[in-house]
């Protein structure tokens, strides 16, 4: 496994969080916005942060997003736990046995930032999420 990052979610404030953060740590700012994306969503949703990140140092990252407009974001559930991996057979397997006993929200599957992602919530309710970049050959 490559890192281990908390995905932070605001929904409709994380710039607000993500600047606030910034003036705490420091570090450097990204952000995309759903209008950047092939992501369908209503038109006062598409400013929103599909995706930021604030990269404090090289071993250190928080990542943001306002969510998905049709889910509700309350305390417990904004906050996830990413694992960023190099090794497709390492993802999945580890995908497979934290899903023992969880629920598996989005299944492993290639996305449209070129990665195969897939999220879990864990029998302990802990929310978590793979991602894995595909190797372009």
């Amino acid at each position: 496994m490559k890192s281990i990052s908390p995905y932070l979610i605001f929904q409709g404030k994380s710039e607000e969080a993500m600047n606030f953060y910034h003036q705490c740590f420091g570090g450097k700012m990204e952000i995309r916005r759903f209008e950047d994306t092939e992501m369908p969503v209503e038109e006062d949703y598409r400013n929103k942060v599909m995706h930021g990140e604030l990269r404090i140092s090289d071993s250190l990252l928080l990542m943001f997003s306002d969510g998905a407009p049709h889910k509700q974001v309350t305390n417990g559930n904004n906050i996830q736990i990413n694992l960023e991996f190099e090794d497709p057979n390492q993802t999945e397997a580890l995908f497979n046995k934290l899903s023992e006993g969880g629920e598996v929200t989005m299944q492993l599957q290639i996305t449209f930032w070129n990665a195969k992602f897939g999220m879990l919530k864990d029998k302990y309710g802990i929310i978590w999420m793979f991602n894995c970049p595909v190797q372009e050959d």
